[in-house]
């Protein structure tokens, strides 16, 4: 009788762990519709929310991230790892899956730790351009690592890295650009300008697009700016204002559901600098401008930025400096025709399409090698 195939994915803390994981999740069961799935999340954490609703089940571990300031905090938290591991090794004895799968985050520390002790192939998806501490530590335990960036053999060895990209949302396309200047009532005879700051925005990129609002409508230029749900009211003051005339060319909101369609329209896009992003801004090859939050661990975003940068593939400009550059070097760029189509052929020759699928061949591959529950 043919063996169910089983795999436990693991990771989280933030959305850009979370998503990647349910994308790979979803290409598996694509691949082999009969396969069991269990992820292994942090007890407290959005993936304990996020991925039941995605159609998965997740059990949670008591794991948090070590306090780097002050050392004696520490010592709850290393109570709790063990803990977390003691309840992995149960939970990976229980399950017996056939690979491991790490993203990243507390818990993917944890259970892929005990699963490659338990001689459990292990596989690592790194989203950034710099290898986060959980992956870098895994390293040797993991027959294969996932990569999105060039030049990753800073962090892994080398024999051991596959260039997949990352995962991004599933069938990202490109709206009917028509369908997007209706959908939002801009003209198609101006150019039109995108920023972005995630869900709950970003806080300088607002400041920043504020103090620039009298620059943007003497412009001409139309501007769809998500201002994130933390921001809107604050930003909303700001655009209240201006006069009727500018209002027109300017559509503020806290969230745009119709994303394919804002892509659609957009000449150039204001961004920050997250993994999902990023890859995102590849795949679609659009010209962006991209501001890296400065408040992520090991400045992953700045590392992801001159990946592209490096490759004349997008324009960074520096949080710090985002106040007095920001606007002025998204109205002189949306204005440059040979920049614009400069970055976008640039951007899409660093896209990776079929992420998703191609982490999840490299999973299946790995599947029934070395396993310990075979007979």
């Amino acid at each position: 009788m043919k063996k169910t195939p089983k795999y436990l994915i693991s990771g989280g803390g933030t959305g850009g762990h979370i998503f990647p994981a349910v994308s790979i999740a979803n290409a598996l069961r694509e691949l082999q519709p009969d396969c069991e799935i269990l992820f292994v999340g942090a007890l407290g954490r959005m993936e304990m929310e996020r991925v039941p609703a995605a159609g998965y089940k997740i059990v949670g571990l008591p794991v948090k991230g070590f306090d780097r300031k002050n050392i004696l905090r520490n010592i709850p938290i290393l109570i709790n790892l063990l803990k977390s591991m003691w309840q992995a090794r149960k939970i990976i004895k229980n399950f017996q899956p056939d690979v491991a799968v790490g993203v990243g985050g507390y818990a993917s520390g944890a259970a892929l730790k005990v699963a490659s002790k338990m001689n459990v192939p292990i596989l690592l998806q790194e989203q950034n351009g710099f290898a986060g501490v959980t992956n870098k530590l895994l390293k040797n335990d993991a027959s294969k690592i996932c990569v999105a960036y060039d030049g990753m053999e800073r962090f892994f060895p080398a024999d051991k890295i596959i260039l997949t990209g990352n995962p991004v949302r599933q069938n990202l396309t490109l709206g009917n650009r028509a369908d997007a200047y209706k959908e939002f009532g801009f003209s198609a005879d101006k150019r039109t300008l995108l920023i972005i700051g995630g869900s709950l925005g970003a806080r300088t990129i607002n400041q920043s697009v504020k103090n620039g609002l009298q620059k943007l409508t003497e412009s001409g230029i139309q501007v769809l700016w998500q201002t994130g749900k933390i921001y809107i009211e604050d930003c909303k003051k700001a655009f209240e204002q201006l006069n009727e005339q500018a209002k027109k060319n300017i559509i503020v909101t806290d969230f745009v559901g119709r994303m394919d369609l804002a892509y659609a329209m957009a000449d150039l896009v204001v961004s920050r600098a997250g993994a999902s992003s990023i890859s995102e801004l590849c795949l679609l090859g659009k010209p962006a401008i991209l501001v890296p939050s400065p408040n992520v661990a090991e400045d992953h975003q700045t590392h992801n930025a001159m990946a592209l940068v490096n490759k004349n593939a997008a324009i960074l400009v520096k949080d710090i400096e985002a106040n007095e550059k920001l606007i002025d070097t998204a109205l002189e760029t949306i204005a440059d025709d040979a920049q614009l189509a400069a970055l976008s052929t640039n951007i899409l020759k660093m896209a990776q399409t079929d992420s998703a699928r191609r982490i999840a061949e490299e999973v299946i591959k790995l599947c029934g090698k070395h396993s310990p529950w075979t007979n």
